[in-house]
């Protein structure tokens, strides 16, 4: 499945291609002879295609899952290939020993896009992070007396090829004053710009990127009965509402995920079972589409599902479940659990694709080259 958006067209997959066949002492010996210059433009279009190839890949090669594993008192990030969660009943999990937080820090996953992974360390410290190549950036601080981070999302605005990182800062005063002002981070500028001095969205959830936009739900009404996807344009900073299908009758829980690209809201009818809603072409109210109903497995706790990481090539569907990972069969009406190694309980966790991409900005790259030409 593939949410209908603009993709990029690359006329040099078949020179990348023919590339990858070449044995990798030969690529090294014609990279080591190129000019700056010229490695540095390759290295784009390169890094671009592989990205592209990667996330073609209809058996998740390059995919992986990061998520919390909590040893109380202290959290670690652990990672778990997304291609052994879908095919093997039993697979280990890793740690990352990347020293980018300590053992007592409070850990939060804000996002991820095209393989880089932002998290908010203390609600106070964002970081961005690309797994697959060991980097990470500690971003310019925030950090104020009082100050929390209490609504946050990242993405890319596709439009100027800008990674950029949201947040909303709460400030709780002494005097019992309460003040919240939002900010967005900019990957090429490298700083913060404030957006607006106020912020009445009661959303506490890290946002969902899709088509360069960020997504959290909001429950208003009485009792909170009244549920709306609030989106941010990244390009325009401009908020909106995404318009819902027709949910079938009946009390249930609604939670937000990404699928395939694709927007994707779950609705858990508490231990009767669970619908998957995909907004197919982003922003038509009539690509809603059911993709599956998953009926409780039979067990005495029974639940609660996550939002579906992944769809794998015979139809199955990837969950988090209790305190591990689900696989469900639609067309046998089957679960396979995955059990895993090296694993305690988690909370949160992400789908990623290892990729190239740099967290150093364009700007500072040719200013690099410059210097050293």
């Amino acid at each position: 499945m593939e949410c209908k958006r603009n993709r990029p067209h690359f006329s040099d997959v078949n020179t990348a291609e023919h590339i990858h066949r070449l044995p990798e002492d030969i690529i090294e010996a014609i990279l080591s002879r190129l000019p700056v210059k010229s490695l540095l433009k390759f290295s784009k279009r390169f890094i671009k295609i592989h990205l592209e190839n990667s996330t073609k890949n209809a058996s998740f090669t390059h995919h992986r899952i990061v998520f919390l594993n909590s040893y109380p008192p202290h959290q670690t990030l652990n990672h778990a290939s997304l291609h052994s969660l879908l095919n093997e009943t039993s697979i280990s999990t890793f740690p990352f020993d990347d020293p980018m937080y300590t053992p007592n820090d409070s850990i939060r996953l804000v996002g991820c896009c095209d393989g880089l992974i932002c998290i908010l360390i203390d609600q106070r410290q964002f970081i961005l992070w690309n797994p697959s190549t060991r980097t990470y950036k500690k971003l310019c601080d925030v950090r104020l007396k009082h100050v929390f981070v209490t609504k946050c999302g990242f993405g890319l605005d596709e439009s100027s090829g800008d990674y950029k990182v949201f947040a909303v800062l709460s400030m709780f005063w002494p005097s019992g004053r309460y003040q919240a002002i939002g900010k967005i981070y900019s990957l090429k500028t490298n700083s913060w710009k404030t957006l607006m001095e106020k912020d009445d969205n009661p959303f506490d959830e890290a946002g969902k990127f899709v088509s360069g936009k960020l997504h959290w739900p909001r429950k208003f009404g009485l009792n909170n009965c009244g549920w709306d996807i609030v989106s941010f344009d990244l390009k325009t900073e401009v908020y909106g509402i995404v318009e819902q299908p027709n949910y079938r009758e009946g009390k249930y829980h609604r939670s937000l995920g990404v699928l395939g690209g694709c927007l994707c809201v779950l609705c858990d009818y508490k231990k009767i079972g669970v619908d998957v809603w995909v907004m197919k072409e982003y922003g038509v109210k009539e690509s809603w589409v059911k993709v599956l109903a998953v009926p409780y497995p039979c067990d005495p706790w029974g639940g609660p599902f996550s939002t579906p990481f992944c769809i794998g090539s015979k139809g199955e569907f990837l969950f988090m479940y209790e305190l591990g990972f689900l696989v469900y069969y639609p067309k046998d009406k089957m679960f396979r659990r995955s059990l895993t190694v090296q694993f305690a309980s988690f909370g949160e966790a992400i789908v990623y694709v290892e990729s190239l991409v740099s967290l150093v900005p364009d700007v500072e790259q040719e200013r690099q080259t410059q210097s050293t030409a």
